[in-house]
């Protein structure tokens, strides 16, 4: 049995997309790129006003979604939208209206002959005219427009990378001495009884009459309260002073990258932040005692007021959240 040579099959025939023969089709294959790119210009609008014009704690009621955050819902769907409209009117523009015709380009040496080189930059300029980019003014200027605004997104972003620094707005907090504690959900003042042995509860700082609470003092705020028995601390006096009956408060934010400490080993009386695994020792003031963490979490003073609820009794004696270059991780 004698094997038959393989036969160059060739290119098949070329089909004519609407846009090729009739002025209209491709009048109408231009507006719908214009569209596109003009929808992709929208979602710039939208991302930037949502960046500079949306407060961070606003919140939105959807039917789908409930209570969301508006800021980060519009920075998401504007960029989105203006990502991928820009991208499907290129796509659009080039399966509607750009050349469709098929060539064989076959292989040379990897340096292509000067008169090739040539006649690839003479077809280059050829093809760049047949596209329409030059005559199709509804496409350039809706691009342009796209192409802008996208741009200014990135710098919009750049700007928080400036040389103005938080200053002293990380290391405050709404601790301060006799702010009551309040449980967080419910919003409840907290008397020592309430806690039993063991027991560990989320609590805030109640705020002064009119302030309304926002993201960011939640972010700051956040304190856990545990009960031990007295005699299972190992504090100095200082610290030991800082307790209540048992009671100890420390701040929810680790010390590592900022995650929220919320498993309680009740045996061990240890602390664990779930995202890195740093470890802190409740009895010894929450100390490091395994992780990345490079120090405790910060301790509340507590004490009760007049009425018998749980109050700081000073703010924190540092900054809360994770260590950065001007903190001292001692």
């Amino acid at each position: 049995m004698s094997l038959q040579p393989i036969q160059d099959p060739g290119l098949p025939s070329h089909v004519n997309r609407k846009a090729d023969a009739d002025p209209k089709a491709a009048k109408r294959a231009e507006q719908q790129v214009a569209i596109l790119f003009l929808t992709s210009a929208l979602g710039t609008v939208l991302f930037i006003f949502s960046y500079v014009g949306v407060p961070q704690d606003q919140l939105i009621f959807l039917p789908i979604l409930g209570t969301t955050n508006a800021h980060q819902l519009f920075l998401g769907l504007g960029l989105a939208i203006s990502l991928f409209f820009i991208g499907m009117g290129a796509v659009h523009w080039a399966k509607t209206l750009m050349p469709d015709h098929e060539v064989v380009d076959v292989r040379k040496e990897q340096r292509s002959k000067d008169e090739d080189r040539a006649a690839f930059v003479a077809t280059i300029k050829e093809q760049g005219a047949t596209a329409g980019l030059g005559r199709r003014t509804l496409i350039k200027r809706t691009l342009g427009l796209s192409l802008g605004l996208a741009g200014l997104s990135p710098l919009l972003l750049l700007r928080d990378c400036s040389a103005e620094l938080p200053g002293e707005e990380l290391a405050q907090t709404n601790w301060r001495a006799g702010t009551r504690l309040l449980t967080d959900p419910g919003d409840r003042p907290i008397k020592p009884g309430d806690l039993e042995v063991g027991a560990v509860a989320q609590v805030l700082p109640l705020l002064p009459a009119g302030r309304k609470r926002t993201l960011n003092d939640i972010a700051k705020d956040a304190l856990l309260l545990i009960r031990i028995r007295p005699e299972e601390f190992n504090l100095d006096a200082e610290r030991l002073s800082w307790t209540y009956q048992g009671i100890i408060a420390f701040s929810k934010i680790c010390s590592h990258m900022g995650c929220a400490v919320a498993l309680y080993e009740q045996s061990t009386k240890h602390l664990l932040c779930p995202c890195h695994q740093s470890t802190f020792d409740v009895t010894r003031a929450a100390k490091v005692i395994f992780g990345p963490a490079a120090r405790p979490l910060p301790q509340l003073p507590i004490s009760v007021d007049s009425e018998g609820y749980l109050v700081a009794a000073s703010p924190f004696n540092e900054a809360v959240g994770p260590s950065y270059w001007e903190r001292d991780s001692e």
